[in-house]
């Protein structure tokens, strides 16, 4: 049976919630409305708890199962917060707020937890808790880092963790994970090269900085090609390039910004020196300086062993063998649920979306019809995983 006849029942009322999320989308950790939206349905559902303002504006639910034999808890986490996007889609249920919208799919996210939620308290077939975890600011804010070091995995006594995400192009009712790096970690970095200003005329009296910034960005490309290994993954994108703004002078001051994405945290540590070494020892050869600043950085998302094959197993028994993918090629975008990972063992995984617009495009949009899929995994991830006691 590949969706829960009891979610598949409630699948229309799964998509109006998703449908009000998407009209009023909300930032990084200024998600008030949408965490009020949360708590109040986890509280209509019958949750044993309802926490709010973990890592400042997370929602933390807790239902306990029929049984009474264990302790033990796991946790299940969907991010809440949009994009700063304009939606260009004439959607009935379309953005209403200038310049936001859900183009990651965090509302379908939502959707499918509280959709488990909603299973979980009515039928509690399980022994232990189930840790419904709602998580501001993943889209650069770093939440899921605030909630762990608000407690998160103390204060619930989480043993494992989590996490899912929708892709655009797989299909939908098809999941896919692999053990280890899922998911890359990502630096954001900022190069300020220092030269001397002056008269385009007269550039002999200066020293070019947008020439030093210009063999800065081609060194840039060599640390992927002629530094990491060729079976290693990393990718140094430089993507803002901010100089003078008159069309006779030599500017001062070229700063440069971009982001850094590997798959292990040595080679991670590895481009970033060499990120400083080439910027400093390039400008100083044309006799100007180079400093980069590193900032907004998530660490890799790395699955463990164990869970993966647990979460695979579990998703096999929702939507067949057949539909889930063990293997799946890592991606270079980043996740701060990797902060969760670092504190507790579980995995990360991905829900087909269907034939849709990629993710962070004005045109996308989460797709319903995977909602009673996502939210059947979770629920029975956690009828599984805690088994009720004969």
């Amino acid at each position: 049976m590949p969706v829960l006849e009891r979610i598949r029942d409630f699948a229309e009322t799964m998509q109006a919630w998703r449908h009000d999320l998407h009209a009023h989308p909300e930032l990084l950790y200024d998600v008030e409305r949408t965490a009020g939206f949360v708590a109040e349905k986890l509280r209509s559902f019958g949750c044993d708890a309802v926490v709010t303002g973990i890592g400042r504006t997370g929602v933390v639910g807790v239902i306990r199962g029929k049984g009474r034999a264990s302790n033990r808890a796991i946790g299940l986490r969907a991010d809440v917060d949009a994009l700063p996007i304009q939606e260009v889609r004439d959607l009935p249920y379309r953005s209403t707020v200038p310049g936001m919208m859900h183009a990651c799919g965090h509302d379908g996210h939502t959707t499918m937890l509280l959709g488990a939620a909603k299973y979980l308290a009515e039928t509690r077939d399980f022994d232990g808790a189930a840790v419904l975890i709602f998580q501001p600011a993943e889209e650069g804010g770093g939440g899921g880092e605030a909630m762990v070091e608000d407690g998160l995995m103390e204060r619930f006594g989480i043993e494992s963790v989590y996490g899912m995400h929708n892709i655009p192009g797989m299909a939908v009712g098809t999941f896919a994970v692999r053990p280890g790096p899922i998911m890359a970690s990502t630096d954001r970095f900022t190069i300020t090269v220092e030269g001397r200003g002056g008269h385009a005329a007269l550039p002999q009296n200066a020293v070019d900085s947008v020439l030093v910034a210009s063999h800065v960005i081609i060194a840039l490309q060599s640390i992927v090609s002629r530094n990491i290994d060729p079976v290693q993954s990393a990718v140094v994108s430089v993507c803002t390039l901010e100089a003078g703004d008159a069309f006779n002078v030599l500017p001062q001051t070229v700063t440069l910004r971009g982001t850094v994405r590997t798959l292990s945290s040595a080679l991670r540590t590895q481009v970033r020196a060499r990120i400083e070494t080439l910027v400093a020892e390039i400008a100083a050869g044309f006799g100007a300086t180079g400093v980069t600043e590193f900032g907004g950085s998530y660490p890799v998302t790395e699955n463990h062993p164990a869970e993966t094959v647990f979460m695979a197993d579990v998703a096999a028994a929702v939507v067949g063998e057949e539909n889930v993918d063990r293997a799946v090629a890592p991606m270079m975008t980043a996740e701060d649920f990797s902060y969760m990972l670092e504190r507790r063992p579980g995995a990360y995984m991905f829900i087909g979306n269907g034939d849709s617009a990629s993710l962070h495009h004005p045109h996308y949009d989460f797709n319903d019809a995977a909602a009673p899929y996502g939210a059947s995994l979770w629920a029975r991830l956690i009828e599984t995983g805690l088994p009720l006691q004969a």
